[in-house]
């Protein structure tokens, strides 16, 4: 793939070295992200961060990202604040923003909307989730913490055994994330859900025609011996109402318990984020934040160094970092 000057929408964009080159470049980033040593070779850039969709962790890792290149951030956050309220279509509105921007960072709580963004943006866009169809910088940035993690017991990604456990219906990041895990060999993927939000087919077909092996099961006893356990929160926002949604609120809970009980000993635990805390929901307990396993704020860090990559590349900067590092001037214990 040629990523100076070009979309990222979806991770279907990709194939293996592809993100092999996306993974490089941000293990890369992790001198800057630390804080050893800072980078400017986006001084002067532009990053406009158009979040119509409530977002935390991933809006204000694009704006760290870009700024930890050295780029200006601006933000626009909820349809109410833009144009858009007023009956302005996307692509207007992309091609407006575009004249003020060098790189576009977008969600929207519509499926496809932000590819049709693109369509009007005279600059690379890069989709920061597009309601129940893809995020896929949070696939990347899984894909990494994957592969940091099993780094730490002598393996790759290739042949592992893997558990993907909650809302699978709705749940974006785990459908970008099987469409990555298909470029690789010899899976073992576990689809454990409530049948109503069980994972597409489609998404099924992409991981089986990958040739790895795919369970599709309800039950949790016997079915998290495995190398990674991704479980996902119920997208409440995804339901037709809150009564629906909490129908399966609590449903697969992992706690301490149930990890020593079915988990292997070095079963690395993934989570999106936010997890839901609240004691009706608990689908990853606090009872596990003591647990060297529990990857979820490396993998939360992670994705500074997957954007910070994505801007590098498709701002065609990749291999001028070291020529534009400066020392650190500051106090810092990271």
């Amino acid at each position: 793939m040629n990523f100076q000057g070009s979309h990222i929408l979806s991770v279907s964009q990709f194939d293996r070295d592809s993100v092999s080159r996306i993974l490089e470049v941000a293990q890369a980033m992790i001198p800057y992200a630390s804080r050893q040593k800072r980078c400017h070779v986006l001084e002067g850039a532009i990053l406009n961060n158009l979040f119509f969709e409530p977002s935390t962790r991933t809006r204000i890792s694009f704006g760290t990202a870009f700024q930890l290149l050295g780029g200006f951030v601006h933000e626009t956050v909820g349809q109410e604040s833009s144009s858009l309220s007023k009956g302005e279509s996307l692509f207007d509105t992309a091609r407006v923003i575009s004249g003020y921007s060098d790189v576009i960072a977008m969600r929207h709580p519509d499926m496809h909307s932000v590819a049709d963004f693109s369509t009007g943006s005279t600059v690379p866009v890069i989709n920061g989730g597009d309601g129940a169809n893809e995020h896929p910088t949070q696939a990347l940035l899984d894909l990494f913490t994957i592969q940091a993690e099993m780094t730490r017991y002598g393996k790759g990604i290739d042949g592992l055994n893997i558990v993907l456990m909650g809302d699978l219906k709705h749940g974006r990041t785990v459908h970008s994330l099987s469409r990555l895990l298909s470029l690789y060999k010899n899976l073992t993927v576990t689809l454990l859900s409530p049948k109503e939000l069980k994972m597409p087919t489609y998404i099924v077909d992409v991981l089986t025609n990958a040739g790895h092996k795919v369970n599709v099961t309800e039950t949790m006893a016997g079915n998290l011996n495995s190398d990674v356990v991704y479980q996902t929160r119920i997208q409440q926002e995804r339901f037709a109402s809150l009564a629906e949604a909490e129908q399966y609120r609590g449903h697969f809970s992992l706690n301490k318990s149930v990890y020593e009980q079915y988990c292997k000993e070095h079963t690395v635990i993934m989570h999106p984020l936010p997890r839901d805390a609240r004691p009706e929901a608990n689908e990853l307990d606090i009872d596990l934040n003591d647990n060297n396993n529990l990857a979820i704020f490396r993998q939360a860090q992670n994705g500074v160094l997957v954007r910070m990559a994505l801007f590098a590349l498709t701002l065609g900067v990749d291999e001028k970092l070291t020529q534009y590092e400066k020392e650190v001037t500051w106090f810092t214990n990271k």
